[in-house]
């Protein structure tokens, strides 16, 4: 493959081809796939009504050990994040001097 015109224009007057001689093989044609049968609306809700069976679902004991927790990361990341910005704030104070 020639990187640009006069490459290219060169390549012709030689006659010299670029590449491999040989080219790859051509990748096989992926299957058709045959078309999937539509599911009524009742049978779609009998399905999810189904599938929601299955999921394991957490009791009020875990969902109120995971509330907490969100609270109390949130909190600590609240002052985390206040007390670095504070800091940086007395830094460049002083590098400005204002």
């Amino acid at each position: 493959m020639a990187s640009n015109e006069a490459t290219k224009k060169v390549d012709l007057v030689r006659g010299a081809a670029r590449g491999p001689v040989n080219p790859p093989p051509a990748r096989p044609a992926t299957p058709v796939r045959a078309p999937q049968k539509r599911a009524t609306p009742g049978e779609f809700f009998a399905q999810v009504r189904d599938e929601a069976r299955k999921v394991t679902w957490p009791s009020r004991r875990e969902t109120t050990i995971t509330t907490i927790m969100v609270f109390v990361m949130v909190v600590v990341a609240s002052l985390f994040f206040t007390v670095v910005d504070q800091a940086l704030r007395f830094v460049v104070g002083l590098i400005l001097g204002l």
